[in-house]
């Protein structure tokens, strides 16, 4: 199915029921949740998935599970979607909180096939088959740690969507801590208190993921340069350190 609303065959009696849909440029989808769990695959463009515990970005070629009942906002740049909505009594192992993973070439080419399917699609033909394998696929999927999770205070949340939409290597932690009318030290106490890390750790984070839709369209070269950085084996070492993987592997795949 294409380009059509969920909600006109949420109801059809169907664990998964597949959707593709193509967006404008620069779209945002905004605050929703879904009665299904949703993987969202991202065939071109790369996406931002925010929930209120933080940000997921998903470049091309991988998606998102997001699970059923999760408020959330999706930006995208050139972005055109594959998703699965899931009956969640069909997924047990679905996870509690939303996860970026690698798409394997067949699950992509099932995804390919599933989104021509009617939404009422033969269960006990060809078309069932592929549905029951597209979740034994994605369970079998090994996360990518591309997220930056969010404060739960609603003050220290909006100073991080804030950098979140504008990184800047020069903001400090004495700037931070005026803006949320606190001292430096009690801030930083704070900060760590609530997310496990240093602002300034947290931050360094935000700048590296906001690299992932730069990869799209630049060298990886070139992003190190718009970053600030000396070189781009300076990039890489510290992209490596953060997220467990090489921002190559973040360029869109042939």
């Amino acid at each position: 199915m294409r380009n059509v609303p969920l909600a006109d065959h949420d109801h059809v009696d169907r664990d998964v029921l597949p959707i593709g849909t193509d967006y404008p440029p620069r779209h945002v989808l905004d605050w929703h949740e879904h009665r299904r769990a949703q993987f969202l695959y991202g065939a071109t463009g790369v996406m931002a998935v925010e929930t209120r515990d933080g940000t997921w970005t998903v470049p091309t070629d991988r998606a998102v599970l997001i699970p059923a009942g999760t408020p959330h906002r999706v930006r995208m740049v050139g972005v055109s979607t594959r998703s699965l909505y899931v009956e969640p009594g069909a997924v047990p192992w679905w996870p509690a909180t939303c996860r970026v993973v690698d798409v394997t070439p067949l699950l992509r080419e099932l995804l390919l096939a599933a989104v021509e399917f009617a939404a009422d699609y033969d269960l006990a033909g060809r078309e069932g088959a592929v549905a029951a394998l597209l979740l034994h696929e994605i369970a079998a999927l090994a996360p990518l740690p591309l997220h930056v999770a969010l404060p739960s205070s609603p003050d220290l949340a909006d100073l991080c969507r804030g950098y979140l939409d504008a990184p800047d290597a020069r903001a400090t932690n004495t700037e931070w801590a005026a803006r949320v009318a606190m001292s430096e030290r009690a801030f930083t106490r704070r900060f760590r208190h609530e997310l496990g890390l240093s602002p300034a750790t947290w931050r360094l984070r935000a700048r590296l993921l906001a690299a992932a839709p730069l990869l799209r369209t630049r060298t990886v070269t070139e992003v190190a340069a718009h970053l600030g950085y000396s070189s781009p084996a300076a990039f890489t070492a510290a992209f490596s350190a953060t997220f467990g993987l090489p921002p190559s592997r973040l360029v869109r795949r042939a």
